[in-house]
């Protein structure tokens, strides 16, 4: 269909819809039947089955295939059917890890996915972009990324950028009208506004004539069908680490061959336990643990309203040292109160609160309400600024009422129900005939209204400072009065005396012009207004955003507050919020603008609150920081501010008033707009990067540990203390499921009173390459110790020694695990604080004794019954290495 040649009438009939109220519910559901969900067709996924097949593909897992192949040639059925278990159930393992790692992402893909504002039912509501349908009518405006084809039925200044689809760079103008031509290119299509595509500028309301593979850019889906795999910088250290160990562990697997055939060895053997042992040095399931660890901290922060949308993010945030963060609604409530009127030299108090629509005013000082009705300027400043809005009151619930828009025209709409203004009833006498939209440089919004009798008025609201500069008179004892310098001077005083209050001042203005009169562009509309007064609001603080600020400083992180408010307010408010201490500075908009990035970055760390500032500053302010070296996190939402979320370190979006582009320039997205949030993310980052290396710390330990005790032994012409299938035992069973345990623990105590992390920090940095030795080492020679002795105690049955030393070596690494939580000692955290880990241990106890006492495992594993009494040597020994290190540990902190 020709969509951009028919008449709203035509598309109505030919789509069955509703211009006014949108399809019912029951309606968009069957056209998703009908139609299919609005997505692309993505590409061919890998199924679950070569998935499972792929985990058979690692070079160690061939080279043990091998070693099956030549226990069957030679007889050993009952080895080669153990080992072909042990590598299906090792491959099961994977194929679980990783199918878990992918349907946390596509869960995390989805979250992040974008949402429209679509009318169903008569009324706007927010829903995935994926549920849209033909027919449906929906709005967007500026910073909004436009979710299927649409053809624009309402244009207020529209304009969208359409370079992903026609490469034409500039945006392009939208209007209303039909396009008669019949050959015409996208590019071309000015009624029309295409899937993918950004709003620039402006607000419109379209209906939906495409979606899915049937919109323009499902003719190029193509381009999307592969999407890129994330990898993390830690990732590809432990891709590097991998291949170090791979090279490491044919050096031992050679070494130990050759030493044990020397040693009178058969060769058949001792291939078997350097295979093994190679398959032990290498933490094969690192990879998938550390990416099932991220995505199951991603869940978690999913829970406590972050969406991480690039996994690096997860730990870089780790490394965050300054948090530059928004005040409006993440440091403050977003519940924006009309608390003080002025005009004319007269300041009115108002009370209520939050968007409760009712409420009284005061003149001055006074207790008893007044009819603001008889003031004049009082009655038009109100009206105005309902009028000037796109703000809309809802009732959620009895007395609990919501704003749909911006908080600040919220708080303007409600203060003027407050006096028993009703929008419907302005609109009835005031016809809008155009709007110039509210933009971030200019600072202002403007419409041109038409009253019952044909005169036309050009109203304006906006920031106090321009709106001053902008008028020529002002109201004044209900007259007009030339703005004149001592006027100026008044309007700054209140300005100020309301800003000491911590308010935010919006002025309001207006001008008569005459009947018809075309008014062309904003910049001849927004001049020789005439001064009606300001309308102070107040924004007040989270209550849990001092805290969170407290926290951060505890955790080296500074919070830097970013806000166009006026200067005063910005300083009342972070210093109610502990940020603007006597040390630090405040610059504003003016300042900042004069100084170059090189001049900035040299008192920067000293500036604790920027006011007045437009998003451009924010560039500006990221790099200057970044320059100090620190890694910055810099909070946004709209669309001038996605420069500087995507130059920082980490680009924090708002998830209910950011934009879409905000958005898809972001690496987290905060559900709630909060900036505990921040916080929270901050501290779970700190977490998952701690895990990561308690379980790289336990693997490599445990794995030291197996080939040095095995490596001695030899060295000390005694026989294997451990039989191949033991290890690859051991390497499945002990290493994975406690590994895996240990990817959800629960964050230290004191992991918010510490240092940032420096991102160029090796993985064994703060000594863990250190712990990893001499935990391996002892371990190693704790296993070596108890094979010694039962072997000296029974030295004609070697099996019975080779079940000690496993059981020994089993029992310590499960009591090593413990010790891993955390940097410090064993005795550092409550055991049971991880009850994922506590089961894990248990479970792996409990396939422990299965092997040893369950009649017919022993021939396969070469195990024997051990007596009670030898247990007490297995677990004094296998305490001995984790115990012995944490006494050294207590011992340091007692002197």
């Amino acid at each position: 269909m020709k969509f951009h040649g028919m008449k709203g009438q035509d598309i109505e009939k030919v789509l069955n819809t509703d211009f006014s109220n949108g399809l019912t519910n029951s309606d968009a559901k069957k056209r998703v039947k009908q139609h299919g969900y609005n997505e692309l067709d993505e590409g061919e996924k890998q199924s679950a089955l070569l998935l499972f097949f792929s985990q058979f593909k690692d070079f160690m897992v061939l080279v043990l295939l091998g070693a099956v192949l030549i226990s069957g040639l030679l007889g050993e059925y009952i080895d080669a059917i153990a080992i072909i278990a042990i590598i299906i159930l090792n491959g099961f393992l994977g194929f679980f890890q990783e199918r878990k790692a992918e349907k946390s992402l596509q869960a995390l893909k989805e979250l992040s996915a974008p949402s429209v504002m679509v009318m169903r039912e008569g009324e706007w509501e927010k829903i995935p972009s994926k549920e849209l349908v033909p027919g449906d009518v929906v709005k967007f405006s500026s910073g909004d990324r436009i979710g299927a084809d649409v053809r624009v039925i309402e244009s207020k200044s529209l304009e969208i950028e359409e370079s992903a689809l026609t490469g034409e760079s500039l945006p392009v103008a939208k209007t209303t009208e039909p396009l008669e031509k019949d050959n015409i290119g996208m590019g071309d299509m000015e009624n029309m506004a295409f899937m993918g595509t950004m709003v620039t500028r402006g607000s419109g309301i379209g209906v939906v004539v495409g979606t899915g593979m049937k919109t323009a850019m499902g003719q190029i889906a193509d381009l999307l069908q592969n999407a890129e795999t994330m990898i993390t910088p830690l990732q590809r250290k432990l891709q590097q680490l991998g291949k170090i160990l791979i090279i490491v562990a044919i050096l031992l697997t050679i070494l130990v061959v050759f030493v044990g055939v020397i040693q009178g060895n058969d060769l058949y053997t001792m291939f078997l336990a350097g295979v093994s042992l190679a398959v032990a040095a290498i933490p094969e399931g690192l990879p998938a643990i550390v990416t099932v660890a991220l995505s199951l901290g991603v869940q978690r922060m999913i829970k406590k309203n972050a969406i991480v949308r690039k996994l690096p993010a997860v730990e870089t945030l780790g490394c965050a040292s300054v948090i530059c963060s928004d005040k409006t609604g993440t440091m403050t409530q977003n519940k924006m109160t009309v608390t003080h009127l002025w005009s004319g030299g007269i300041t009115w108090r108002v009370d209520g609160v939050g968007y409760n629509p009712y409420g009284s005013f005061y003149r001055g000082e006074h207790e008893r309400p007044v009819d603001v009705n008889r003031e004049k300027s009082v009655q038009q400043m109100l009206m105005f600024g309902m009028l000037c809005n796109h703000a809309v009151l809802k009732e959620k619930a009895k007395n609990d009422y919501i704003v749909d828009g911006d908080p600040t025209e919220g708080a303007l709409l409600v203060a003027a129900m407050k006096a028993g203004y009703k929008r419907e009833g302005l609109l009835q006498q005031y016809q809008i005939v155009q709007e110039f939209p509210f933009d971030s440089t200019r600072k202002l919004m403007s419409i041109i209204v038409k009253d019952q009798s044909g005169r036309q008025f050009i109203v304006t609201k906006g920031a106090p400072d321009v709106m001053i500069g902008i008028s020529e008179s002002i109201l004044w004892d209900g007259k007009r009065q030339n703005f004149s310098v001592d006027r100026k001077n008044d309007v700054q005083t209140a300005i100020n005396e309301l800003a000491s209050k911590a308010l935010r001042t919006i002025a309001i203005g207006f001008k008569e012009v005459p009947a018809k009169t075309l008014i062309l562009d904003e910049k001849e509309a927004e001049k020789d207004l005439i001064f009606i007064g300001l309308q102070g609001m107040i924004d007040p603080p989270r209550p849990e955003v001092k805290q969170a600020v407290k926290e951060c400083k505890e955790a080296g992180i500074k919070t830097v507050m970013i806000t166009g408010d006026h200067l005063i307010t910005a300083k009342a408010i972070a210093t109610q919020l502990g940020i603007l201490t006597k040390n630090k500075r405040v610059l504003d908009g003016n300042a900042l603008s004069k100084m170059s990035v090189d001049e900035l970055e040299e008192v920067v760390d000293d500036v604790a609150v920027f006011a007045r500032v437009s998003p451009e500053h924010k560039l500006k302010i990221v790099r200057a920081f970044q320059d100090r070296g620190h890694i910055v996190a810099m909070t946004g939402d709209g669309v001038n501010d996605a420069p500087a979320i995507k130059t920082a370190d980490i680009g924090v979006a708002m998830g209910i008033t950011g934009t879409d582009v905000a958005k898809e320039a972001s690496a987290l997205v905060l559900l709630d707009d909060n900036f505990a949030t921040i916080k929270t993310a901050i501290k779970e980052g700190r977490n998952i990067y701690e895990n990561v290396r308690k379980f790289i710390r336990y693997l490599l330990a445990s794995n030291v540990g197996e080939i040095l005790v095995m490596l001695f032994a030899m060295l000390l012409a005694l026989p294997l203390p451990l039989v191949p299938i033991q290890i690859l035992w051991v390497n499945l069973v002990t290493d994975g499921l406690p590994a895996m345990a240990l990817g959800l623990d629960q964050p230290e105590g004191d992991v918010m009173k510490r240092s940032p992390r420096n991102p160029k920090e090796g993985i064994f940095a703060r000594g863990l390459g250190w712990k990893v030795i001499s935990r391996g080492f002892l371990i190693g020679i704790a296993t070596l110790i108890a094979f010694m002795i039962a072997l000296n105690h029974n030295p004609d049955h070697l099996a019975y020694a080779q079940t000690v030393a496993f059981a020994t070596l089993v029992m310590a690494q499960l009591i090593h695990v413990f010790d891993c939580r955390s940097e410090k000692s064993i005795f550092a955290r409550n055991p049971f604080g991880n009850m994922y880990l506590v089961w894990a241990v248990i479970s792996s106890v409990v396939l422990m004794f299965v092997v040893i006492y369950y009649p017919p495992l022993q021939p396969i594993f070469h195990t024997v019954s051990i007596l009670a009494k030898d247990w007490l040597m297995i677990f004094g020994l296998a305490a001995a290495p984790t115990f012995l290190l944490a006494g050294t540990f207590l011992a340091r902190k007692r002197k």
